[in-house]
């Protein structure tokens, strides 16, 4: 699998490079061109061929920095489409993108248009704990410990896996799964706050850099490649630092633009 970093990030900033600034988006993951993994970064960063391209996006929750790209990618797909665009994901999610997006108040419902009998939106509800084939990939969607309701997922084709998060506190069965999944090459976990703000991850249920390491511990396979996403801008640094004097083997931590082999 070739996933293609659109956006990695926990909010949308422009920050100073060396040379000149650097857009830190929120996450989407474009997975062979086809799959979409969150919606928080789409047409700021593919042309509209490679937008219709995507076949199926894959939602983990209904949190606006995971789905803001979708109404936008919706609406440039809708004049010209030869088969609908599937949105993947647990009841809550789509129900909630029925009640709160696409409801002809804040968008325009596209799961009804152009017309009821070929709209240019289509569901897929997903159980969790139950695998689904997603064009060429089998996806798990395991619960993890959020705000709202959230999966990370487990995605594999015929090569290899990857573990996601997902926006998660301390959990467990996603980590009891990764363990049986003797092909799992790669685990993309989150990591939203430094540790001296360990009281906010709590409350808001993210991860800071030592419950990362405790969180990726639970996996018993410390020789895997670990990727850190969904560092909140204005905190990336201090993330960094954190993380990077924990002794993790192979940790990295993502930029947008960069693309991933499993």
């Amino acid at each position: 699998m070739r996933i293609r970093v659109l956006g990695c990030h926990g909010a949308d900033c422009l920050v100073d490079g060396q040379d000149r600034p650097i857009r830190q988006e929120s996450c989407g993951f474009l997975i062979d061109g086809s799959v979409l993994l969150d919606a928080g970064t789409i047409g700021a960063r593919l042309t509209l061929s490679e937008q219709r391209r995507i076949r199926f996006v894959l939602l983990s929750h209904l949190h606006f920095d995971h789905i803001k790209g979708l109404p936008t990618l919706v609406d440039n797909l809708a004049e010209d489409f030869s088969e609908p665009l599937i949105v993947a994901g647990t009841e809550p999610v789509i129900q909630g993108l029925r009640d709160h997006v696409f409801n002809d108040k804040v968008y325009p419902n596209f799961f009804k248009l152009p017309n009821r009998e070929q709209p240019v939106l289509h569901q897929l509800v997903l159980e969790p704990g139950k695998p689904v084939t997603i064009g060429h990939l089998e996806v798990m969607p395991v619960p993890v410990n959020h705000a709202v309701p959230t999966v990370g997922y487990v995605v594999k084709d015929r090569q290899g896996a990857f573990l996601y998060s997902g926006d998660t506190y301390q959990t467990e069965d996603i980590w009891s799964l990764g363990r049986m999944i003797p092909e799992l090459k790669a685990v993309f976990l989150e990591s939203s706050f430094p540790d001296e703000l360990g009281a906010l991850a709590k409350k808001s249920k993210h991860l800071t850099p030592s419950l990362f390491l405790k969180e990726f511990q639970k996996l018993e396979r410390p020789d895997l490649p670990l990727y850190a996403y969904h560092m909140k801008p204005e905190f990336r640094n201090r993330i960094e630092e954190q993380i990077s004097r924990l002794g993790i083997e192979r940790v990295a931590f993502l930029d947008e633009g960069q693309s991933i082999t499993v």
